[in-house]
């Protein structure tokens, strides 16, 4: 399938290269860093741990290198396009294997397309990992509007359903006519609202998230279904701290992750409580988690950093979550009638039972539960990411 665009204005490449004085700068800001006195408990329900914050920031200015980073980003096809108005950065790799299946997928917060490049091999180059030719993928793996490497909305109205809008045309600029979408966090809202809005040759989505479990009401009648209904009432009795700020005052945190590195990557690691453990361990005893190490998180965050995005990646919860915003007058589409797929990660923040998923969507080709992973499963356990959405669209091809 041909990927040739049709001018060169529409698509052009992109490579990443920040100044060093702004690498200097960053390095002078942690080392500015004014602390606050320690928690006065033993675990992180006053948020983010005084000891484990001082390593983080130790090692950021002191050991971590970005170039790094920059190098992995530009050893693979980047580029970036205007849709609606925003410079959509992409990153966007052909497999070898004619046969296969594209696929776009896409980051949710506080992640970016760091988190997806260990899934580049596995998915394009499946022989290489275990796999058969035939389970191949070519890889399109946006940036979401206003996070790292995309271009800043300067309206307001870039929700879920407008991004999904924009990733379809996305596709079809690339020319594909037929492909499949995995999305998790806001990238799981992303590929919901496009299996909603079902885009011409979109065949199938999978996510890790369960997206109407988070504004509907879920059965509670076995003990798995209760399990998960007790999970996510805690998140929101003492987990989502984050996610009410940022749908309801981005602009007030936005003073502060634009000012204080120290403060950003507070802000993105107190995430969630199995995400923040592995994280703390990475730093404080050098063990990580899978993918989950020192220098692949703060990739992550120095790309944040570094863009100055922290102001745009709030505002996007307000856009799509926010009772102020225009979305929130919106009737949503009903649910997705073509092929979903969905694989629950045993430290995501809530457990998803099947009988959730087929409640939720009325055409569930695939469903697994794995033993590893949590809400970062792509950028934790990349292979075993690649592993699931072989699996999962396997009957599609």
């Amino acid at each position: 399938m041909s990927t040739t665009v049709r001018t060169a204005i529409d698509i052009r490449s992109f490579h990443v290269d920040f100044p060093e004085e702004e690498l200097a700068e960053l390095r002078d800001r942690i080392a500015a860093t004014r602390w606050p006195s320690r928690e006065l408990i033993s675990d992180r329900s006053q948020g983010v741990q005084l000891a484990m914050l001082q390593e983080l920031a130790r090692y950021w200015e002191t050991e971590y290198d970005w170039r790094k980073a920059e190098a992995r980003l530009n050893a693979l096809a980047q580029f970036t396009t205007e849709i609606d108005g925003v410079d959509v950065h992409f990153i966007h790799v052909r497999s070898a294997h004619e046969s296969a299946l594209p696929l776009i997928m896409t980051h949710g917060w506080p992640g970016s397309v760091i988190e997806l490049l260990d899934t580049v091999g596995p998915l394009t180059d499946p022989t290489a990992h275990g796999g058969s030719a035939e389970d191949a993928f070519h890889l399109v793996l946006p940036s979401l509007p206003g996070y790292g490497l995309s271009g800043e909305p300067v309206e307001i109205g870039w929700d879920l359903g407008r991004t999904a809008r924009a990733w379809a045309e996305l596709m079809r600029r690339l020319g594909y006519t037929r492909y499949v979408a995995q999305g998790g966090d806001v990238g799981a809202g992303v590929t919901d609202a496009m299996g909603r809005q079902a885009p011409e040759g979109l065949i199938g989505i999978h996510t890790n998230l369960l997206v109407p479990a988070l504004g509907g009401t879920m059965p509670t009648n076995t003990d798995e279904e209760r399990a998960a209904a007790a999970q996510i009432a805690t998140f929101g009795q003492s987990g989502k701290g984050y996610f009410v700020e940022m749908a309801t005052r981005p602009q007030t945190i936005a003073y502060a992750l634009l000012d204080s590195p120290v403060a950003l990557a507070a802000w993105m690691v107190d995430h969630d409580t199995d995400a923040y453990y592995k994280i703390t361990r990475a730093f404080t005893d050098g063990q990580p988690s899978g993918n989950l190490t020192r220098d692949h998180i703060l990739d992550n965050v120095t790309l944040y950093w570094l863009s100055g995005t922290g102001a745009s990646t709030a505002r996007s919860y307000w856009e799509a979550y926010g009772p102020d915003a225009p979305a929130a007058s919106r009737q949503p589409l009903p649910p997705p009638t073509i092929p979903f797929g969905f694989t629950t990660f045993p430290g995501e923040i809530w457990r998803t039972p099947r009988s959730w998923v087929e409640k939720s969507y009325p055409n569930v080709i695939y469903f697994n539960e794995v033993d590893k992973g949590g809400h970062f499963a792509a950028w934790e356990e990349p292979e075993l990411f690649a592993t699931e959405l072989r699996a999962a669209f396997s009957s599609l091809r």
